[in-house]
């Protein structure tokens, strides 16, 4: 494979300005929280990411896209109550997120489609933050002082408090399903008291941090000022004012509060008096999170440092407790502007992020003993197309679109320096460059496989374009006509058919359309697009039953994110977040002489009966695409016969492919010539597709699984791979995967089918072609040798537990360095464990057991290790899909000899490498033929390897335009950045 690298390529991220959990902190939750766990982050551009954490895997799952001069400055989440239907069978609330942004209304968004749901605005100022009231158990309404209040029998729908720069506060009301006002608290006495912060310290009180010096308790259900603080005047030679940027209230009711010079105060929760003040940052404290058991306070700002504070114990009895610097460390580039925490027993993180772009995931429970988590920056489907046969490639951000051509490498090595001058002055240089019409930020686009045309789609509307060259070296765009049900429908991804024939539409409201397209033997004339479009249905599903505390996301599991074509153009396979597969074909052979669509004639041999059914039965049958198909050059689409029967996959897919085809689509399937009858004037063929039906799923758990599309089950090669042959390194990637590329050989190589899956800090090969070698679990490539015999022992045995019992030793580094870390499950969530010798505590993390006086049998154990009771079940099923794998290969040797093998020399089954970073996509753009001739041989007569032609754009954050950020005076790369004043 030949590899282009590419960094001209435009792709800005946006700043992050907001962060919020889908769920409160609870250590009541054993596992690493609810399975609709989501975390939302607001971005400056309007966009809204969608992130599953997926017990520490963390999947950005979907994108909700802005639009022009929008921005997200504030996100909530919000639970409706349990509801019971007329049987009394109850169901979880739904869960709903709101945002504001740089106006005066909320915004509720829909999440199965992505769309605003609903707008609530009113006669009050603009508004500058929010927070949701703490959810609570089922209550009744009655009097409370004379207001009505929440009590005990009636579900207790959570309110939205919003602060807004006139200094009022705003109540919403989410009763109902919808977000209505519900009243305004009394306004402070100053005009310009701003409200910089909000929080709830409970259920009827509300903590405000003001541009005025000042931090203010109100009490929502007669709308009183309860107290108002005072945190003094500004610094010498500083602003008089204060501004407190960040509020939290802990479980005990303590207030905290970060402000603009760099202050963490304590305030106590009866009488709102400072208990105490630790100036610990350099500049702004922009925002604070606090832990769920009220020990722990993590502050960020300016100066990129975060913080931790923890409450010790006092050095004398009856002394109390105070609150501590524990340490701090610059995980951010620039200004953090924005935190959230989620902790339960097995998780315990901080997400921050800010205008570094990046967002940062840190242990909270193990920090310092735990590393972060850095998140990228860059989208998980690749905002990036291509056209090999034109050597085209097209990006997108926000409303700009853009189309490059690449230029072929030099075919003689005397040319390498004028290719490398000609690259900087004409690939470099866009073709052509187009903004969108409109508000609405750019969802998909796709290229035609030969460059002919475009198609683009936001929330508003489709366009498609034809691509024409023109004399100057640029293109020329002409836009083509779409029905106006069509083109103003809107949707999230468009695709085109390998063959160029269909294009696939995923409108909004995941609904499947696919439209026609005629070419015309010209091509200066434009192609004909039919106005008719074919709607394809999904199989039902029923919905993923939950706990009623765990809400529910409704419909958003079935959001559908990933499509693909077959190479013949007659299968199409969607999947939703939920991991459902659902498969279509394509019947009949095409007949351009036929009507080019005419609905699928009736049997002539219906009866009597069937034609006198109801209105309402025949009216739901001709809507029924399945029951009456629309025929198109006398071919049709329908749901795959065996759909049924593909199983749900873990975790939702990441890569959707089918292997590539080399046999050409037309000879796959044949030619069929039917004759019109009296019965029937349009016949068509019932023939369904005999081409490579074979789908490879990479999921978000990162399993590889290959399924036989038309047949409905696992293929062979996934029967004789299973998920725990998957190379170790590859399974410890954190990193998701997001895209791949196949690279088949020919000549000498022709049975090779390798495809090269790539993230955004890696790229990894697997060769389709063969079996993947035998991996050696880490438990046995890290047996200690004490234990038993001194080989490495098998595969096939089962692992030991250490014994509970014995005499304790400390462990020293080599030891623990020798054992490793390979267990699952045992962080909390962010990155994976510090290795021992570079804690630096002075004392070893795992301990020895020894059994017995003379102390002959001896086990390590690890002394802070959390028991995963299903880590022992997963070990075993391997175990024994391992001795599965073996017999469906044949390997009677490694059944007989555990891991000992014949030695057999082959082409290596994997690849990896992690050199280029961060990378935006990897998309092809032709076959590289090498220095030979055509028919791919050297000077010297021997056959040369033939590959394909990639471009990998890579988008490093040392090349993005960033604002200047701040620097102390003891920070030794404040030279780096010019322009920059050292200090305040």
């Amino acid at each position: 494979m030949d590899i282009h690298r590419c960094r001209f390529v435009p792709y800005p991220p946006s700043a992050i300005n907001a962060l919020a959990f889908s769920h409160s902190s609870s250590l009541a939750t054993a596992s690493k929280g609810p399975p609709t766990l989501r975390l939302a982050v607001g971005r400056a551009n309007g966009d809204i990411e969608i992130w599953n954490p997926l017990g520490g895997a963390w999947h950005q799952e979907s994108i909700f896209r802005g639009g022009k001069d929008r921005s997200i400055e504030g996100l909530v989440w919000t639970q409706d109550p349990e509801e019971q239907d007329r049987n009394g069978f109850s169901s979880p609330g739904k869960l709903r997120l709101f945002s504001i942004g740089y106006s005066e209304s909320v915004t509720e968004w829909a999440l199965s489609t992505g769309r605003p749901l609903q707008h609530a605005s009113g006669n009050y100022g603009e508004l500058w933050c929010m927070a949701a009231q703490p959810r609570s158990p089922s209550t009744k309404k009655k009097n409370v002082n004379g207001v009505n209040g929440i009590t005990e029998e009636d579900p207790q729908y959570q309110i939205i408090a919003i602060g807004c720069a006139d200094g009022s506060i705003v109540l919403m009301s989410t009763a109902d399903g919808d977000l209505k006002f519900q009243r305004t608290l009394t306004r402070p006495p100053k005009r310009k008291a701003r409200i910089l912060s909000i929080a709830w310290q409970n259920n009827f009180t509300v903590v405000t941090g003001h541009a005025d010096s000042a931090i203010r308790v109100f009490d929502t259900r007669n709308g009183n000022q309860i107290r108002s603080m005072s945190l003094g005047a500004g610094p010498q030679g500083g602003p008089k004012e204060i501004l407190v940027w960040s509020v939290k209230c802990m479980v005990d009711g303590t207030i905290v509060s970060g402000d603009s010079t760099g202050t963490v105060s304590f305030w106590d929760a009866k009488q709102y008096a400072r208990l105490q003040r630790i100036a610990s940052h350099r500049a702004d404290i922009l925002d604070l999170a606090v832990s769920v058991d009220g020990e722990t306070v993590i502050s960020g700002g300016m100066d990129r440092r975060t913080i931790l504070y923890r409450r010790t114990a006092g050095s004398r009895p009856g002394e109390k407790r105070r609150w501590v610097e524990i340490s701090h460390q610059r995980f951010h580039s620039h200004d953090i502007k924005a935190m959230a925490a989620f902790e339960t027993k097995g998780m315990s993180i901080l997400a921050s992020g800010g205008l570094d772009t990046t967002p940062i995931i840190v242990p909270i429970r193990e920090f310092g003993r735990e590393h972060h988590r850095t998140l990228s920056s860059l989208p998980q489907q690749p905002p990036l197309r291509s056209a090999p046969k034109r050597s085209l490639l097209v990006s997108w951000w926000d409303r700009e679109v853009s189309l490059w051509r690449m230029l072929k490498p030099p075919k003689t090595p005397f040319a390498e320096e004028d290719f490398e001058d000609s690259m900087q002055s004409l690939s470099r240089k866009p073709k052509a460059r187009m903004l969108l019409k409109g508000e609405e930020s750019i969802t998909g686009a796709d290229l035609v496989d030969d460059g002919s045309l475009l198609a683009v789609s936001t929330l508003a509307e489709i366009k498609i374009f034809q691509l024409n060259p023109k004399h100057d070296s640029t293109m020329r765009l002409r836009k083509l006509d779409l029905s106006n049900e069509t083109a103003h429908n809107g949707g999230k991804i468009v695709q085109f058919s390998p063959d160029g024939k269909w294009l696939l539409l995923i409108t909004c409201s995941n609904q499947i359309q696919i439209l026609r397209i005629v070419k015309a033997g010209d091509p200066k004339r434009a192609p004909h697009i039919l106005p008719q479009s074919i709607n394809l249905r999904r199989l039902p599903r029923k919905a993923a039953k939950s706990n009623y505390l765990d809400g529910s996301l409704g419909g958003y599991d079935r959001s559908i994110s990933r499509v693909a074509f077959s190479a013949d153009s007659r299968i199409l396979v969607v999947s939703d977040l939920s991991g459902h597969l659902d498969t279509f074909v394509l019947e009949g052979h095409e007949d351009l002489d036929q009507d080019p669509s005419v609905p699928r004639p009736k049997d002539p041999d219906q009866t009597s009966s069937s034609s006198s059914s109801s209105s309402s039965s025949s009216s739901s049958d001709e809507s029924d695409p399945e029951r009456n198909p629309t025929l198109i050059y006398a071919q049709h689409w329908r749901r795959n016969p065996t759909a049924h029967l593909i199983p749900k996959l873990p975790s939702a897919p990441l890569v959707l492919t089918f292997r590539p085809s080399r046999t050409p689509p037309s000879l796959a399937y044949g030619t069929s010539t039917l004759h019109a009858t009296r019965y029937n004037p349009h016949p068509h063929s019932h023939e369904l597709p005999t081409g490579e039906d074979r789908l490879l799923v990479l999921t978000a758990k990162h399993e590889i699984l290959e399924l036989n599309a038309l047949a409905g089950r696992i293929s062979d090669w996934s029967r004789r791979n299973p998920t725990h042959a998957l190379p170790n390194d590859f399974r410890q990637i954190r990193d998701r995967a997001m895209g791949c590329v196949w690279d088949l050989g020919t000549g000498l190589t022709r049975g090779r089918q390798r495809i090269w899956f790539y993230g955004s800090g890696w790229l990894w090969m697997f060769d389709m072609g063969q079996d993947l070698p035998a991996q050696l679990k880490p438990s046995d490539a890290n047996t200690d040798e004490d234990e038993g015999s001194g080989k490495e022992g098998s595969r096939l045995q089962k692992r030991k537990r250490p014994s509970r019992q014995g005499i304790l030793h400390t462990m020293g580094e080599d030891d623990e360095d020798r054992l490793g870390d390979h267990g699952r499950g045992r962080d909390t969530g962010a990155g994976s464990r510090i290795p021992a010798h570079e804690l630096q505590t002075g004392i070893g993390r795992k301990m020895r057991k020894t059994t017995g006086a003379e102390g002959k049998d001896t086990q390590p154990f690890e002394v802070d290790r959390r028991h995963d009771p299903s880590g022992d079940d997963e070990e075993e099923v391997a175990d024994e899909s391992s001795a599965l794998m073996h017999l469906r290969r044949g390997d009677k040797d490694v059944l007989a000899n555990g891991n000992e093998s014949l030695d057999i020399v082959k082409p290596p089954a994997y690849w990896g490498t992690y050199k280029y970073r961060p990378i935006l996509g990897i998309v092809p753009i032709g076959h590289y033929e090498g220095e030979g001739d055509a028919v791919g041989r050297s000077d010297e007569g021997m056959l040369e390897e033939r590959g394909i032609e990639v471009a990998l754009v890579e988008r490093p954050m040392f090349e993005m335009d960033l604002p200047g950020r701040y620097h102390g005076d003891q920070e030794w790369d404040a030279k780096k950045d010019k322009g920059v004043e050292v200090g305040m």
